[in-house]
């Protein structure tokens, strides 16, 4: 049976004012002595990731501007592919001037699928003006196939 509790209008607003407070200091951040906003991002981010077929090999790029490639760690479990790392954050704040900040940083843990006849024992990684680049052999049953869709009500060419 459920519980009746009477409804206490002001407990609400204040549970949805400090939500909507939570809220604006993510989106426009905090003031700063100067008076101008600073916004700050912190804790996880997700970069950007592109998956293509390229030369019978499946191509990751993953864009992680400001991480030192050295901090990576990518790691393949049966068929998920995961990237992990962090980027810190370095603040200068100028006397007489102002910082504005919109770069994310923090941890980040990306994990991919990967489709079958990806050869994962063969996978070469590099990086390059802040994109991984990860390269692995595919087999022919990897790659991808045509798929033709038959229009209704279209007759057939003889």
């Amino acid at each position: 049976m459920a519980d009746i509790r009477k409804w206490e209008p002001f407990r609400e607003l204040s549970t949805i004012q400090r939500d909507m407070d939570d809220f604006f200091r993510r989106v426009f951040g905090s003031l700063t002595p100067t008076g101008l906003f600073r916004r700050e991002f912190r804790g996880e981010w997700y970069p950007a990731l592109d998956c293509y077929m390229k030369d019978n090999q499946l191509m990751v790029h993953a864009d992680i501007p400001g991480v030192d490639p050295k901090s990576v760690d990518i790691s393949i479990a049966g068929n998920v592919l995961t990237i992990r790392g962090e980027r810190k954050a370095e603040w200068e704040e100028k006397k007489g001037g102002y910082l504005f900040h919109e770069t994310s940083f923090g941890g980040f843990e990306r994990s991919i699928t990967l489709p079958e006849g990806v050869d994962t024992a063969n996978v070469h990684a590099t990086y390059r003006n802040g994109v991984l680049e990860l390269a692995m052999p595919a087999k022919a049953e990897a790659l991808p196939k045509k798929v033709k869709v038959e229009i209704e009500g279209e007759k057939k060419a003889a």
